[in-house]
């Protein structure tokens, strides 16, 4: 019986392979595998946060997304030695929903229909949220982490704001970055010039309902802002506090849970200013390590939550499992 089971496995696993697979390395086909579950609700003091996946997929990477700088062989014998594929990840879409019990916010509206995952495979924030039994009109604050489009792409939806209630919330460096005219000159197949002219469909026309901070400022009580520039000129992080518990959302400090955190001195493909990106992850990094903190990374695994431990001169990646249950 044993003989026959394995058989049929190794039978149906080559049917599988036969070309289904290839879509998966073309396009933004549903993997392979179990169903991907798209939400995580958890406690954190008298906070309930939800984690809300926006889109999912195979890609290829995560060279040179991450490592861009670096021989692309010396990121595929990382992934190998970490016992994934030298050659495409999975990374999520993973905005942040924290319902305080006076407020309702949002971090990071996705894709939407104009991100860098459109639908069906991304812009799938508002069923999510239907689903977790959040309404978008019972949205107070919507807060971006930085204007990608993978960030700001739902924003707007049939060409009427998404979260009608909601005020928004951005860093203003990093929206007068954005609002130059001069954005657009970027090249148009890069991703720049895309970032750019999503900024004047989804944000600019919100702007009179837009409140604009600084590193340290107060978003609502126990949400604070923390500066993690590089990435974008205004990267924001924010800092989460309720009852003595503490929570990071770092946005797009890694693009990828083991690469990014192994050798944060590596490149990473996306960030506007290499240098600075390199030395906000490890400032960041670090200080998720030494406080302990649970992390929300957006572009990591989902449920897109971890812890940050020391590994020689890099860090790790410590997905949550049951950590949170509590």
């Amino acid at each position: 019986m044993i003989g026959q089971t394995r058989r049929h496995l190794a039978a149906t696993g080559l049917a599988a392979l036969a070309a289904p697979a290839l879509l998966v390395r073309t396009s933004w086909a549903a993997p392979l595998g179990p169903a991907t579950p798209a939400q995580y609700r958890f406690a954190l003091g008298g906070f309930r946060v939800t984690m809300l996946l926006d889109a999912t997929g195979l890609i290829d990477g995560p060279w040179p997304i991450v490592g861009e700088d670096r021989p692309k062989t010396e990121v595929e014998a990382l992934m190998r030695a970490n016992r994934l594929p030298p050659d495409r990840f999975q990374p999520g879409f993973t905005p942040v929903l924290i319902e305080t019990g006076r407020e309702t916010i949002l971090f990071d509206t996705g894709n939407g229909a104009v991100g860098f995952v459109p639908p069906p495979a991304g812009g799938r924030l508002v069923e999510r949220l239907r689903a977790a039994g959040t309404a978008p009109e019972a949205v107070d604050v919507v807060v971006l982490t930085h204007c990608h489009t993978d960030h700001i792409g739902g924003l707007m939806r049939d060409g009427h704001p998404a979260f009608p209630n909601a005020r928004l919330v951005v860093g203003a460096t990093e929206y007068e970055f954005w609002a130059k005219p001069e954005r657009l000159a970027a090249a148009p197949s890069g991703n720049e010039h895309a970032s750019a002219l999503v900024f004047r469909t989804q944000l600019m026309p919100l702007a009179a309902r837009t409140r604009f901070v600084k590193d340290g400022d107060e978003v609502v009580p126990g949400i604070h802002a923390l500066a993690a520039y590089g990435h974008t000129p205004g990267h924001l992080a924010f800092h989460v506090e309720s009852e003595g518990r503490r929570m990071l959302i770092w946005g797009d400090c890694a693009h990828h849970e083991v690469a990014s955190l192994a050798e944060p001195s590596w490149h990473a493909l996306f960030d506007m200013d290499k240098a600075a990106g390199a030395a906000t992850r490890r400032r960041i990094y670090d200080m998720a390590a030494t406080d302990d903190l649970v992390v929300a990374g957006y572009h990591t695994s989902f449920p897109s939550l971890g812890y940050v431990g020391r590994s020689g001169t890099g860090y790790r990646w410590i997905p949550v499992t049951y950590q949170l249950e509590r």
